[in-house]
């Protein structure tokens, strides 16, 4: 069954800058769904739509079979939403904070602590610091209990992780697995292209648009091109050089390497063709190999084949 079914949703703001452009999607109930993409690819847009809190122009959203317009309240009762600020009460304790949520969704901790136990737990030797002395880490997880406290059909994650510790960051993945178990479907947005191997499937979505659906493993076996990693000195001067190689790739810095994706189909000789080319240009590199790519890799070879279309 499908618990979320978006339909070219379009959304353009005051500006006319557009935000969404026809933007189709569908979640599975019970899974894992990650929108991801960079700042202002418009993810926080959809999610506003998403959640009844923002009226989309063109299109429409449907979750568990209600319009999340026409029927926006009860939508509203059946779903969690972490926005990507912290919103809860800094001036109440970790409890009153929980126990404020409990009330206004006419539920109780005693009724819905299982699903918030593993959460919980954490959070017990701090319930009665106040929420905004919390550490970042902690007050995602306090947030993330407030929206489960109701246990909602669907739970909406609005880049949970920015801003928190890498051992936080996992631990927060690890917790979302739990919840999955409790068979909620949960929908995340992340501009981490690691985390992205976390969800079930994964929507890349760039300037308003999907780029592609599917997978994170089908996603890096679709993969086309060699891609490989050059380790470089000059790393400007080597992109300003290799704007000029005979062999067709796209190419971008990633740390102190460089990261090329070359479509020859006579593989075997790229690698001593562009030696001869870097040699030609008087250019040093060193441990040139060929490597798997990540999501982040399969993200910008997607964007630069849709520019060059």
């Amino acid at each position: 069954m499908q618990a979320v079914v978006v339909d070219h949703i379009s959304k353009c703001y005051s500006d006319k800058v557009p935000a969404l452009k026809s933007v189709s999607f569908a979640v599975n109930q019970g899974e894992i769904f990650g929108l991801v993409g960079p700042d202002g690819a418009g993810k926080t847009s959809l999610f506003n739509i998403m959640t009844t809190l923002l009226f989309a122009d063109e299109g429409s959203v449907t979750l568990l079979d209600m319009d999340v317009e026409c029927d926006y309240k009860k939508v509203r009762a059946v779903i969690g939403y972490l926005p990507g600020v912290f919103s809860l009460y800094p001036d109440l304790t970790v409890e009153e904070n929980l126990k404020f949520f409990a009330t206004m969704y006419k539920s109780s901790l005693t009724e819905n602590m299982p699903i918030i136990k593993p959460i919980w737990k954490q959070l017990t030797p701090f319930k009665t610091r106040k929420a905004g002395k919390l550490s970042g880490g902690m007050k995602q997880k306090l947030a993330l209990c407030c929206a489960l406290i109701h246990k909602p059909e669907i739970l909406f994650l609005d880049e949970p992780t920015t801003g928190v510790d890498p051992v936080s960051r996992k631990e927060f993945w690890d917790i979302l697995k739990t919840i999955q178990k409790q068979k909620i479907t949960v929908i995340v947005s992340t501009p981490y292209m690691d985390e992205a191997t976390r969800c079930d499937r994964i929507a890349l979505i760039q300037e308003g648009e999907i780029i592609k659906i599917d997978s994170p493993e089908k996603i890096v076996k679709g993969f086309e091109g060699s891609l490989y990693s050059i380790r470089v000195k000059r790393i400007f001067d080597t992109l300003k050089v290799m704007e000029k190689c005979p062999i067709e790739c796209i190419f971008y810095p990633y740390g102190e390497y460089v990261h090329a994706v070359f479509y020859d189909k006579n593989e075997v000789t790229i690698p001593i063709r562009f030696a001869d080319f870097m040699k030609d240009n008087n250019m040093e590199y060193s441990d040139m190999k060929k490597i798997t790519p990540s999501i982040e890799d399969c993200f910008i070879e997607l964007m630069e084949r849709r520019k060059s279309e």
